[in-house]
């Protein structure tokens, strides 16, 4: 397991905040620095303590999400810029339901994806990829994803919580359409993403205090984030937030969330 108990020694940059890190502190985790953990802070006081219910309620959509996918016979689970891994991750979740079923964790930073083999040790149905996202044909090819992923069966593909750290300029809607067309019919998008509708003054803060952060936050409108779902079919509740999604379209209390959250099936 990678040791972050001594961020120096282990090469780390422990004086700017870590996007994976943040998110890691927000879920309870144990591998965050003092930096994370001042700007994760100054999102909670900006969001009114909405981030952190927030995050944790996303972390159990995708836990029902990729189950409702091996429920309906979907055996290979693809997660997209993954991150730290944390308690009950995509596999964990998978193979409650289908123990034969396979993911591939990927991710471009080096110590996450040296914390992740280090989990997966003796896991038969799990892998990491050292890939970054922004370039499909890198990560399809990729030998890892390779060994484990059959592009002529239907896949997961995740992109949880990370294509609001993926600029414009990248072109994210074209990413996600390469993606779709090496998948097979039948195949899932399970997408969540930072919105700009519900909280546009808040959000607008919590983007500066990603500018010194190891990746810049672009919250974007719900529609565009519904084209990124271009060439699927939205399931029901369709694109919707965390808390809605889990309760069936309805949300229970009323209480709003920055995030909205969303399953495509390829026909």
């Amino acid at each position: 397991m990678t040791d972050f108990s001594d961020g120096a020694a282990a090469g780390l940059d422990t004086g700017s905040p870590n996007v994976a890190r943040m998110y890691d502190y927000w879920l309870g985790g144990k591998d965050n620095f003092a930096a994370d953990r001042e700007a994760a802070e100054r999102v909670v006081e900006i969001s009114e303590g909405r981030v952190v219910r927030g995050v944790r309620l996303n972390r159990a959509f995708m836990r029902e999400a990729v189950r409702a996918c091996a429920a309906a016979g979907v055996r290979q689970f693809l997660d997209l810029g993954s991150g730290l891994p944390t308690r009950e991750n995509v596999h964990e979740a998978v193979t409650s339901v289908a123990p034969d079923a396979r993911t591939v964790y990927v991710d471009y930073d080096p110590v996450v994806c040296a914390h992740g083999r280090a989990l997966l040790a003796g896991a038969e149905n799990a892998g990491f990829a050292e890939a970054d996202l922004r370039r499909p044909d890198g990560v399809l090819a990729h030998p890892a994803v390779r060994d484990m992923i059959d592009f002529s069966e239907p896949v997961a593909l995740l992109l949880v919580s990370v294509l609001h750290f993926v600029d414009d300029a990248d072109d994210p809607a074209a990413l996600v359409a390469r993606y779709r067309d090496a998948l097979a019919p039948g195949s899932r998008l399970i997408l969540s993403h930072l919105a700009t509708d519900a909280f546009p003054e808040q959000m607008s803060l919590t983007e500066q205090v990603y500018e010194g952060a190891s990746a810049r936050l672009g919250a974007r409108p719900s529609a565009q984030i519904r084209g990124f779902f271009d060439g699927f079919e939205l399931l029901p509740p369709g694109l919707a937030g965390p808390r809605e999604w889990l309760d069936g379209g309805v949300a229970s209390d009323g209480e709003r969330f920055a995030g909205l959250v969303g399953m495509g099936e390829l026909r």
